[in-house]
């Protein structure tokens, strides 16, 4: 079946993570039923461009944001890609399917003293819980990585001889990011409750009841600490990662460190985050520039 060999070759071939391949699925079946709703027909690989253009109206009447539409657009374009590659179809419907216009989002970053806030919070009490906590907000700080990243480190990834992690990102590259001081005693003493609670269990962060924790998991505990803080609206771990590479930059780090850190195939990627960082530029460039200076 198309729709079978097309998500293999994303997860053998292209190395795409487990989350990716679903959301891959999802689009595609949704189109599948669409189809077959609309044209009693099952079969998405002999659809035209008219069809699909059918899906994106019914999406868009159904108040989804074209942001969402166009990913799901993506996924049915590299599913056509693939076809064609594999000389499973001769024309690729989408060939000229423009993007629906999505208004730009700016992402705003915690602030220096959120951050710093929400690491020195005492909320009156040490065990595994909030002392797990902690140390995924100061690890997501220190290091910029991805959700995904954090739920999947396992505890022989951690190198406290060479104050370094090991983390596994898009694509399963690997990449090693140095830690602060301050984190790796944070993750020793975090460790010490973990090992009371199992040793058996080879990633590293866990819920209490043992198990590797959980991608919502984490999102809640960085909610709900962010919320104590801070008044933005979105309070997410990417916001973390946002505010990591956008403080590193306002420091004057070199763009391509960056780049390394955050794990990013292009530069491309990174320079997302360097629009947060032009207000610092602006204010070093009038306190040095001449012409400025006589003004």
């Amino acid at each position: 079946m198309p729709i079978t060999s097309f998500l293999k070759y994303l997860s053998l071939e292209k190395k795409y993570s487990e989350h990716t391949v679903t959301a891959y699925k999802n689009d595609l079946c949704t189109f599948q039923q669409f189809c077959e709703k609309e044209f009693h027909s099952s079969n998405i690989t002999s659809v035209n461009y008219a069809q699909i253009r059918s899906w994106i109206v019914s999406l868009v009447e159904l108040n989804i944001s074209n942001r969402t539409i166009n990913r799901k657009i993506s996924s049915l374009k590299s599913f056509y890609k693939f076809l064609l590659k594999t000389s499973q179809i001769k024309v690729n419907p989408l060939q000229k399917h423009q993007a629906l216009k999505v208004a730009k989002q700016v992402q705003v970053p915690f602030s220096k003293k959120e951050i710093s806030d929400v690491i020195n919070f005492d909320v009156g009490v040490v065990d595994f819980e909030t002392v797990r906590n902690k140390v995924i907000v100061e690890l997501f700080y220190s290091t910029g990585i991805r959700r995904s990243e954090l739920t999947n480190i396992k505890i022989t990834d951690i190198d406290f001889v060479n104050d370094t992690v090991k983390v596994l990102g898009k694509r399963n590259k690997e990449r090693y990011i140095p830690l602060l001081k301050s984190v790796k005693e944070s993750l020793k003493k975090y460790i010490i409750f973990r090992e009371e609670l199992t040793k058996k269990e080879a990633y590293l962060f866990l819920t209490k009841k043992g198990k590797k924790i959980y991608d919502t998991l984490v999102y809640r505990i960085i909610n709900n600490y962010f919320s104590c803080v801070s008044s933005k609206v979105k309070k997410s771990p990417h916001i973390i990662r946002h505010s990591f590479a956008t403080h590193l930059l306002d420091e004057g780090a070199d763009l391509n460190s960056v780049k390394e850190l955050l794990g990013h195939s292009s530069l491309a990627s990174t320079q997302v985050y360097t629009h947060s960082s032009l207000g610092k530029l602006k204010e070093v460039y009038n306190q040095a520039h001449p012409r400025s200076k006589k003004n």
